[in-house]
C-alpha cells in the first residue's frame, strides 16, 4: 500500500471554533493518522499519513471546516508534528 505523508496549514477562522477535534473526528472516520495543533499565528497545523486518495479527501474537508469555521486557505506546507504508528492526536498549541 502506497502511504502519503504530508502537513497541511489551515488558515482563517479556524480557532476557538472546535476546529482541533473535528479534524481528529474526520481524520479518524477516513482512517489517516496523524496530528493537529493550533500555532501561534492563528492557523491550524496538521500532518497526516495514509493513502493518496484519502489524503487529498481530508484536504478538501478541511477547505470547508465545521460549522462555526471560516476557512480561507488550505496549504501544503511541512510539518514538524509527529505522526504516531495509529490514531490520531491533538497536540499542544506551538
Amino acid at each position: 500500500m502506497v502511504e502519503e505523508r504530508t502537513g497541511f496549514r489551515v488558515t482563517g477562522r479556524v480557532q476557538g471554533v472546535g476546529f482541533r477535534f473535528w479534524t481528529r473526528r474526520t481524520a479518524l472516520e477516513l482512517g489517516v493518522r496523524g496530528a493537529v495543533r493550533n500555532t501561534g499565528d492563528s492557523a491550524v497545523e496538521v500532518s497526516v499519513a495514509g493513502p493518496p486518495d484519502t489524503v487529498s479527501e481530508l484536504e478538501r474537508r478541511l477547505a470547508q471546516g465545521p460549522p462555526g469555521a471560516r476557512v480561507s486557505g488550505v496549504v501544503r506546507a511541512p510539518s514538524a508534528l509527529r505522526i504516531p504508528d495509529r490514531g490520531f492526536e491533538i497536540e499542544s498549541s506551538a
